[in-house]
């Protein structure tokens, strides 16, 4: 009988860890809890909301999310995106309207694990992800305009033209010390990022610069300006909910459902190629669930898991959940500790970090591929990024949902309405078995879309493993969307590592054009290992076969 809910550490507690990768694991733990220091209280004051509950939610969420995860490696807590979300609903709600959103998220996200929709979620377009993660990144820099200027603005209007307007009009207002720091945090982060491996840029930025302003007095906005001291408490917060209200909830308590699952869930499968592992997804949503149950209820705001801290666990050697649950007492011992001190960030030393930040989410260089890519891939990118830059984050997702199931039954009515000839190859060679050995064959009976995507590349990855040379039959493929295209470059990515030469076969103009205008030729497979049919890309394998073993 299938569990579906199967916490990673439990399974690892029962078949035992050994004592030096225990160890290994505090280190990796104590790292990630300074990587993640500075940026939880970034994202909680980015969110207008005191910086301790950024801290809380890193310190109880990421316990929760550790103890309980389907990921041997995932570090939860709060992220980029949802800055926005929480900024909107406390602004048009107050704490307790964001408290109840949580709550109610959390029960959804209880729910996507209980019903195994966890697989599901995963075949979000690629297109929609970026489409709404490169707004975010795009208005999160937005909101750090102020605090890097040191502008003096009470109110700055929530829209994103109201803010920019403000800006603009204010200019003759900066504070040039504030945007000196910002620079400075900037290329602090930037460089030491390089150079410096085991230290977070951010957290190196905050104690060189922090200790610098006190000292000198310089005369900037802190931490302490805009919320005064840092509690040192966590306590227990019973909202009023008022049932006949609660529908005003629902919207946004779904919106960070759904983002926190695409994001929880996108950073597990991230740390499985990099650890070779594999989560369990629908564990992995109601341990969110979970988290985002408890965590408003102790002063905390809505946590997924962290790409950016789970990559640094797994670099600094974090293989067990010991490694998040330690992460979160070290931020724990730091609260307690240095609460005091915290208070003195600069603000302006917080919003370089945030545009550092906002940077490396912005996933630029995949939003220009996939404008290059098929026309309506590039509909469902810009749609969604300008819905969400200009109106709302929960409408941008509907909105992209509802528009990425529309193409997708336009595009299976396309092919319904196409009469498939039948391909005649008089060279074909009638049976695979009577290929040389090392060589294996994969064909692809359909749409390379973000519906199969994922599958078709686990698949190519799975049988490239056991070959030398690869060939991908792709004569029944009538295109590939930009989702297809990304999986596929994820697949080509580990079978290049491990030296296996990949060869298409049977590919329409349609699809070729879209592989080379994506670059999957440029580094990934030459041009010249694309073949007309299978003949000639079995007389391909074998010349290469033959130089592979010479």
């Amino acid at each position: 009988m299938d569990v579906i809910f199967k916490p990673k550490f439990f399974t690892l507690l029962k078949n035992g860890i050994q004592k030096r990768q225990v160890i290994t694991d505090i280190f990796a733990g104590i790292v990630v809890g300074i990587v993640a220091l500075p940026l939880a209280i970034a994202f909680a004051v980015a969110s207008g909301l005191s910086p301790e509950k950024g801290l809380i939610t890193a310190i109880i969420a990421g316990f929760i999310i550790s103890l309980l995860g389907g990921s041997r490696v995932q570090i939860g807590g709060p992220t980029g995106a949802f800055v926005i979300i929480v900024a909107n609903i406390a602004q048009k709600y107050g704490i307790e309207g964001l408290i109840i959103s949580t709550i109610i998220a959390g029960i959804f996200l209880i729910l996507f694990g209980v019903l195994k929709l966890g697989s599901l979620l995963k075949y979000f377009p690629y297109p929609l992800v970026v489409g709404f993660t490169s707004a975010i990144a795009i208005i999160i820099f937005s909101t750090q305009i102020r605090d890097a200027l040191g502008l003096t603005l009470s109110q700055v209007p929530s829209d994103f033209y109201g803010k920019w307007k403000t800006y603009l009009a204010n200019l003759d207002k900066i504070n040039l010390y504030s945007l000196i720091i910002t620079i400075t945090t900037i290329i602090i982060v930037t460089i030491s990022n390089k150079l410096i491996k085991k230290i977070p840029g951010s957290f190196i930025a905050i104690i060189t610069i922090t200790p610098f302003v006190s000292l000198f007095k310089i005369n900037v906005p802190t931490i302490e300006t805009f919320f005064g001291s840092i509690p040192k408490n966590i306590q227990l917060t019973i909202p009023h909910i008022n049932f006949i209200e609660i529908h005003n909830f629902i919207g946004p308590a779904i919106t960070i459902a759904l983002l926190g699952a695409i994001e929880s869930l996108l950073s597990a499968v991230v740390a499985d190629g990099m650890i070779s592992g594999r989560h369990r997804s629908n564990t992995e949503l109601i341990a969110q669930g979970i988290a985002n149950i408890v965590t408003p209820l102790l002063g905390g705001i809505p946590a997924t898991g962290a790409i950016a801290r789970t990559a640094t666990n797994i670099k600094n050697g974090g293989r067990t959940p010991i490694s998040g649950m330690v992460h979160s007492i070290v931020l724990l011992i730091i609260m307690l500790l240095f609460g005091d001190y915290a208070k003195l960030i600069p603000m302006s030393c917080l919003a370089g970090i945030l545009m550092v930040v906002a940077y490396n989410m912005s996933e630029w260089k995949s939003f220009v591929s996939i404008l290059k890519g098929p026309a309506y891939d590039s509909l469902i990118l810009l749609t969604t990024f300008f819905i969400t830059i200009l109106f709302d984050l929960s409408l941008a997702i509907q909105t992209g949902i509802i528009l990425s199931a529309l193409i997708f039954m336009k595009r299976m009515a396309d092919i319904s309405e196409k009469q498939i000839e039948p391909i005649i190859d008089s060279d074909i060679i009638e049976s695979y078995s009577s290929l040389p050995q090392g060589i294996s064959v994969y064909e692809i009976s359909g749409p390379f879309f973000f519906a199969s995507a994922r599958q078709y590349s686990e698949t190519i990855q799975e049988i490239g493993l056991k070959c030398r040379v690869l060939i991908i039959r792709m004569r029944h493929v009538s295109f590939i969307d930009t989702t297809g295209l990304h999986n596929l470059e994820k697949a080509l990515k580990v079978l290049k590592m491990e030296k296996i030469v990949v060869i298409l076969s049977g590919i329409n103009q349609k699809v070729r054009k879209s592989i080379i205008e994506y670059g999957l030729t440029k580094s990934l497979i030459d041009e010249s290992h694309i073949a007309e049919n299978f003949s000639e890309a079995v007389k391909k394998a074998q010349e290469i076969l033959v130089d592979i073993e010479n």
